[in-house]
């Protein structure tokens, strides 16, 4: 397997980190617009690992352009594009991999547009519609597109695979729930706002209208922040109120597994509503440039971009950040002895042990996790397909298995959890 990462930012960074503990693979290019971060990510391996024989190297890449991508990737010989960038790269990345004759992975769909007329009841484009148009074209190549394999959406996928085939014989509800008690903090040690995500893509997540299936309505939307609960997440992290948000598991888990409601909700907490609302307010979620006036003279500017760029990389927040994050699929219905059951499958990422082991935050590294253990089981064959394919359309238990697995034992020593929830 020769990978070609296209992103060397906080997840990334944290990609390359965990497979350079792996022997799954002859080479990954890691690649980026900014050829010194590329750079300095394969230093941080050597450093931490020792030479490593050429199996990392850094290229620069334009992750825009679909030709780009197709070249860097024929270049190296790339078996696998493992995209690692902001979801609004997905089509050309995606496009490029295809036209190099690689298999590819992303951790974030091809984006939504809302209804014209009626986005807080109706869909639009859904997120990943744009990809899963071109199965065809990736089948009758005989390459695989494995979308949506990072953690939300990613491995809570997989856990709503595993409840299907070994938990439940009937499903009322798969419901990813997110929640953490992270804080970050500054010099003088006062708590702060700073998103330990892209805020470019919890933007989007976050303020368009929320996306929920139901098996007698299909796919339908809501208003941004809807039907608020408190949601008791495990392993000291306690009760965190959760809202609706758009994202890719409800476009994902109806296609592979029979439920009849699927839902996602995220702990963003007062503080981060109040102010993603703001910045609806302001026109500052925007994407299209706008002309902005600047000592050099009139500059195009996207409004997101800014805001962005006026906020620390989350890449570089784990030295402030303590506290833990939780990824995880509450699941309701009729268990497998006929009675019914309630269960929570997830995961919990320390932000201290994370730092620790791979000088990344928790939830980079935990995002960045999934992609690495699906990537090993491609290689190894255990996983096979071809067309464009979500994490529920393949086989649970060898990546719980494997992901649980000691490291001495060859696994990634990454216990995940199962809650009983009912008495």
């Amino acid at each position: 397997m020769r990978i070609l990462l296209v992103g060397a930012g906080g997840v990334g960074n944290a990609i390359a980190k965990i497979a350079a503990r792996r022997s799954f693979f002859e080479l990954m290019v890691v690649s980026d617009y900014d050829l010194a971060r590329a750079e300095a990510t394969v230093a941080w391996i050597e450093a931490k690992h020792g030479p490593q024989g050429g199996r990392f190297i850094a290229a620069q890449i334009d992750a825009s352009d679909p030709d780009n991508v197709a070249a860097v990737a024929r270049q190296h010989g790339a078996t696998h594009v493992m995209n690692a960038v902001e979801p609004k790269f997905v089509p050309t990345i995606f496009a490029g991999a295809l036209a190099a004759g690689a298999d590819y992975l992303d951790m974030a769909m091809s984006l939504s547009e809302p209804h014209p007329t009626d986005p807080h009841t109706e869909t639009g484009v859904k997120l990943g519609d744009d990809q899963f148009a071109q199965a065809p074209d990736w089948e009758t190549a005989g390459r695989l597109a494995l979308v949506g394999m990072g953690v939300e959406p990613g491995l809570s996928d997989v856990f709503a695979r595993y409840a299907a085939d070994h938990l439940f014989v009937e499903i009322d509800e798969l419901g990813t729930r997110d929640g953490a008690n992270l804080v970050v903090r500054d010099d003088a040690g006062a708590e702060i706002f700073a998103p330990s995500f892209s805020i470019w893509t919890t933007i989007e997540e976050c303020l368009n209208p929320p996306v929920i299936w139901e098996q007698d309505r299909g796919w339908y939307t809501t208003e941004p922040f809807s039907e608020p609960e408190v949601f008791d997440f495990p392993d000291g992290i306690g009760p965190v109120e959760c809202v609706n948000v758009e994202h890719e598991e409800v476009l994902l888990m109806p296609r592979w597994v029979a439920a009849k409601r699927v839902t996602f909700k995220y702990g963003l907490g007062n503080e981060f509503i109040g102010i993603l609302k703001t910045l609806h307010q302001l026109g500052l979620d925007k994407t299209e440039p706008l002309r902005v006036r600047s000592a050099e003279g009139p500059v195009m500017v996207a409004p997101r971009d800014v805001v962005a760029a006026g906020l620390p990389d989350p890449a570089t927040l784990g030295p402030r950040m303590t506290g833990k994050t939780c990824a995880g699929v509450w699941v309701t219905g009729i268990g497998t002895d006929g009675s019914p059951r309630e269960v929570y499958l997830y995961h919990v990422s320390d932000n201290e042990w994370t730092m620790a082991e791979y000088e990344s935050q928790c939830v980079v590294w935990q995002t960045a996790l999934n992609p690495v253990i699906a990537l090993e089981l491609l290689a190894a064959g255990t996983w096979t397909g071809s067309g464009v394919l979500g994490p529920e359309a393949f086989d649970a238990k060898p990546f719980l298995d494997l992901m649980a697995l000691s490291v001495a034992d060859g696994g990634y020593g990454q216990a995940w959890g199962l809650q009983d929830r009912l008495a």
